[in-house]
């Protein structure tokens, strides 16, 4: 005989966590090749944007796991929007998770009416549309590959020719 309770309970919660990691990680050889490396576990990645007083002006907060960078919120004060100061947090929080934890990929989660033109400009492609969550509203997955960082570009050598110096 079973019997269905509906409180909330921390302690069953962690227990039920452990549970489906342990059966996830015996039934996917993926999962199981994370065991043991930096990947295995989530670790917050924060960045955040401070005005000159030293106030909150915008941020980012996510988490990095199994070589993916998960972008959760992602805010600038509407004082400071148009500077393109998004887009900084977000190339900020992109390097960090390729150079420092080894990501490859990001993804997240936005709106209709939020900032999907915004992410496709910083090089996301939508994965995902969810109608009517929640009703009445579009939400977006959105993933982009995070390319390791070139060397910086050489200086050109020689002199450079225009029209009037051009040889003969």
């Amino acid at each position: 005989m079973f019997r269905l309770e509906t409180e909330v309970d921390k302690e069953r919660r962690i227990l039920l966590g452990r549970r489906l990691h342990e059966d996830n990680g015996n039934a996917s050889a993926g999962l199981r090749a994370l065991r043991s490396t930096s990947a295995e576990h989530e670790v917050p990645l924060e960045v955040w944007l401070l005005d000159g007083q030293g106030a909150l002006a915008g941020g980012l907060s996510g988490r990095t796991w199994a070589h993916w960078l998960h972008v959760d919120l992602l805010w600038v004060d509407a004082r400071h929007r148009g500077l393109g100061l998004g887009a900084r947090l977000l190339a900020e929080a992109e390097r960090l998770a390729r150079d420092d934890r080894a990501c490859t990929r990001s993804r997240l989660e936005t709106w209709d009416f939020q900032a999907p033109g915004f992410y496709r400009k910083q090089g996301y492609e939508v994965a995902g549309e969810i109608e009517d969550y929640p009703p009445g509203v579009a939400e977006f997955i959105l993933v982009k590959r995070l390319t390791p960082a070139g060397p910086p570009p050489k200086a050109p050598r020689g002199r450079l020719l225009g029209r009037r110096n051009r040889p003969k």
